[in-house]
């Protein structure tokens, strides 16, 4: 089955979360992402939820839940903070998704949380475009989301290669992290 068919048929069945990490749309990426290095994965997720955190700050400039679960992580990937700290404030972003109407923004919550979790370990990574291009599809609607999903699809595969050829860029990380050795 082809990812069109597969989001036709998550869309009928009323699923939450429209994409999956094996479905056809994404599991290159994958793949892509497994291969790149823990790193690697942590910068783009993280570069990728920034975007987002930025999003709902527009619409919710006194919510601060997203940007705090991204802040800790960052610290958490750099050594500076501990993990039930960053979790903490995951957990949060996550719980804002329980208190909002809008599937586009409950979708982008998760996304951040995604990406957040990406420091503990790299399966994480793909939770970030399950979720957004997901947010993509409410946003647009199924007749108008393929050259926006196509569109984001290629700056996820653009921006994993430049992370997985730059993430040497980036110095000061958790001891946990200092083994990665892709």
């Amino acid at each position: 089955m082809n990812w069109t068919e597969e989001l036709k048929q998550n869309l009928r069945r009323k699923n939450q979360i429209l994409f999956s990490q094996d479905g056809a749309f994404l599991n290159n990426l994958n793949q892509k992402i497994l291969s790149a290095g823990h790193k690697a994965a942590i910068l783009w997720a993280l570069e990728f939820a920034e975007e987002s955190v930025l999003c709902l700050e527009e619409k919710y400039p006194d919510e601060d839940r997203p940007r705090k679960a991204l802040d800790a992580s960052r610290l958490w990937a750099a050594g500076k903070l501990k993990m039930p700290a960053a979790k903490k404030e995951i957990l949060r972003c996550h719980a804002l998704a329980k208190e909002l109407d809008s599937e586009i923004e409950i979708a982008l919550c998760h996304a951040i949380g995604q990406a957040c979790s990406t420091v503990h370990t790299i399966q994480h990574a793909i939770g970030y475009p399950i979720y957004e291009l997901t947010a993509i599809v409410r946003q647009y609607g199924y007749d108008q989301c393929e050259q926006p999903l196509l569109l984001r699809r290629k700056e996820y595969l653009e921006r994993l290669i430049f992370w997985k050829s730059n993430k040497d860029l980036i110095t000061g990380w958790a001891d946990f992290l200092q083994h990665d050795s892709k």
